[in-house]
């Protein structure tokens, strides 16, 4: 079989420790068999998780034993890890142990050293945090997961179950993690990555900053056909003052921001109208359907017809 053991620090967060123990302790093998061992296991015995304890069976000697060992996320990823814990994740990775990481858990896989080069992922909230503490890691904000083959790590919460479902498929071929997907009732891929779950704001201006009258006026009135010339003298100053003030103060530039406001507007549409998504370009501003449809899968990383699937309201 093959052992599958998942690291329970202090401070584990219960649904990324739970989700790897449900998803390969549920994969079948076509004749029944389950073709995972799940182990869970820390430094101590005991271990918090916020409201409750879990009692690990397992201690650190466990991992050298793994096939497979997973980090779930601690509610405060510490700089330095535990004592034993680098080096054990260290001499499993040189004898050839794949290694996940969930949610913030990538910041524990990271103090490792073991993800120095590579691309990794994280809950979008937190990615900023790991690609100021650990530059040497390229972090994608944008994925539900990252496979560099040894190593994978997962956006938050349920993206740890596509990850999870894509090492099952990995191992074991599509039919198995198929039946894993329908005993979690999840899709055995989902469109689209993290980027499609980040409430998208506007750059914000400082309190009180010059630009906040024009930034009102122009989310108010993003469905116009608006060139820089005419934004430029609604603030009555030059172009170049326009875009000087906007870099200044909004961190951007004046057609990226109204761009931004347009897509923000679209996501709120799609949410909570039925209107087709050709109406929805042009209420949002945007040129023609084609020129939406392009600027939103890049802006939020999926289709405007994906999005309304996923985040319509009930109307």
């Amino acid at each position: 079989m093959h052992t599958v053991a998942v690291l329970a620090l202090d401070g584990v967060i219960p649904f990324d420790l739970s989700v790897p123990v449900d998803a390969f302790g549920w994969a079948r093998l076509p004749d029944g068999r389950a073709p995972y061992r799940v182990r869970v296991c820390s430094v101590r015995k005991e271990v918090s998780a916020g409201a409750f304890e879990v009692r690990a069976p397992y201690g650190l000697d466990a991992l050298a034993e793994a096939d497979t060992i997973i980090l779930p996320g601690v509610a405060d990823p510490p700089e330095v890890l535990p004592q034993g814990v680098a080096e054990a994740l260290r001499a499993a990775a040189a004898n050839g142990t794949r290694i996940a990481s969930i949610c913030v858990g990538a910041f524990l896989f990271a103090a490792t050293g073991l993800l120095d080069g590579l691309r990794a992922t994280t809950h979008w909230v937190a990615a900023a945090d790991l690609a100021e503490r650990h530059p040497e890691v390229t972090v994608d904000p944008n994925v539900l997961y990252v496979d560099n083959g040894q190593f994978l790590t997962s956006a938050g919460a349920a993206a740890a179950m596509d990850m999870c479902l894509h090492m099952i498929r990995r191992d074991f071929g599509s039919a198995v993690a198929a039946h894993a997907a329908r005993m979690s009732v999840m899709p055995l891929e989902r469109e689209g990555g993290q980027a499609q779950f980040i409430v998208h704001d506007l750059p914000p201006a400082p309190a009180g900053a010059a630009l906040e009258p024009l930034l009102r006026w122009l989310e108010d009135h993003c469905d116009r056909d608006l060139t820089l010339e005419e934004i430029a003298a609604r603030a009555g100053v030059s172009t170049r003052t326009l875009n000087r003030r906007f870099r200044e103060q909004a961190g951007t530039t004046p057609l990226q921001w109204l761009h931004r406001a347009r897509v923000r507007r679209a996501q709120y549409l799609l949410e909570t109208t039925a209107h087709t998504v050709d109406r929805i370009a042009v209420q949002a501003g945007f040129g023609s359907p084609t020129a939406f449809r392009e600027r939103f899968r890049r802006v939020v990383g999926t289709s405007p017809q994906a999005y309304r699937r996923a985040f319509r309201a009930a109307v």
